[in-house]
């Protein structure tokens, strides 16, 4: 997938004032969100939010009212770095000091002349997980007890980290941003189908979500190019989620059928019964790459050691395994 049209993506989609609120409700939890009037959002301009004086455009202000009348802030930072920002803590906790100067500037502040809350948002898309520390306080060397910490900055921000939600905990959440995230995480066509058609239905009933569609069909399109470059997805809903279950598996039977070919050539080389077993490990080892990425080293060593048996049956199990031990798993005793 084309990194900077997906990032494109993310920032468009979570522009959106919608969008942003169905994120605060159903990934940062809390008995205060009840006291934030989501619906009237509105994105403040970030001119100030970066270290070197210039615009971040993934780093976004959103101004939230609240019940009582006062106002609170969202900093969202969209972080899509594979690697964690060891000092993101104090990347926000600036971000946070200078929206609160020019609210400052500009008199805008409660009525009681204190500085308004701000709440810090990371939401990570990165390949890995994240592991930066969260607070301040975490990154101050100092011993524990020390009566310096009583001067020591210590704001913390709440992180999203999209590929650290499991499945079925994705599933059981009915957002958009839950559903874009299970696309994101969609381990094989059939998983990205799957969360297809629970986008399909979410916005069939939502026509205030028309920006948001164009962007979910642009990602389904750049995530289902390298199944087949030649499809596209119909602007009816209903007509493209029977497509995409059609294709899905036409794809998975052309897939079996290339690598069972690849296999087949290269077992020819050797004798008829060596090349056959030789064949079969090529495949489900090009299989495996295809399906979970990288394989271990100890993977080709346990595969090419396998029975012929063996190999039909690790290759039975690769189309619904949900990892690579689920594939590559002793046989049972008979």
């Amino acid at each position: 997938m084309n990194r900077p049209d997906h990032d494109a993506r993310y920032r468009r989609l979570f522009g959106n004032p919608i969008i942003v609120a169905q994120l605060l409700r159903d990934f940062v939890d809390g008995p205060w969100i009840a006291d934030l009037d989501l619906e009237g959002m509105v994105p403040l301009p970030t001119k100030f939010h970066t270290d070197t004086g210039q615009r971040r455009e993934s780093d976004q202000i959103w101004r939230i009212p609240r019940r009582d009348g006062t106002d609170a802030y969202l900093v969202l930072v969209l972080e899509f770095q594979s690697t964690s920002d060891r000092y993101m803590a104090l990347r926000v906790n600036t971000y946070a000091c200078l929206l609160l100067q020019q609210l400052i500037t500009e008199q805008r502040l409660m009525p009681s002349g204190e500085l308004p809350p701000v709440l810090p948002v990371v939401l990570h898309n990165g390949e890995g997980r994240w592991r930066a520390p969260l607070a301040m306080r975490e990154l101050i060397g100092l011993p524990q007890g020390s009566p310096l910490w009583h001067w020591q900055p210590n704001m913390r921000y709440h992180l999203i980290d999209v590929g650290a939600f499991s499945k079925a905990d994705l599933e059981l959440r009915k957002s958009l941003p839950a559903l874009w995230f299970r696309l994101e995480n969609a381990q094989d066509a059939g998983e990205l189908v799957l969360a297809a058609n629970a986008v399909f239905a979410l916005l069939a009933g939502h026509p205030e979500f028309a920006a948001a569609r164009a962007v979910f069909i642009e990602f389904l399109g750049a995530a289902l190019a390298p199944l087949d470059p030649e499809f596209r997805i119909p602007d009816d809903w209903l007509e493209a989620s029977n497509m995409l279950l059609t294709r899905t598996e036409q794809w998975k039977q052309e897939w079996l059928l290339e690598g069972r070919q690849e296999g087949r050539q290269e077992g020819r080389q050797e004798g008829e019964q060596k090349g056959r077993k030789l064949g079969e490990a090529a495949l489900l080892l090009r299989l495996l790459e295809r399906r979970f990425g990288a394989l271990p080293d100890w993977v080709a060593g346990r595969v090419t050691a396998a029975d012929t048996e063996t190999l039909e049956e690790w290759g039975m199990r690769i189309l619904d395994a949900a990892s690579l031990e689920d594939v590559i798993a002793e046989r049972p005793a008979q």
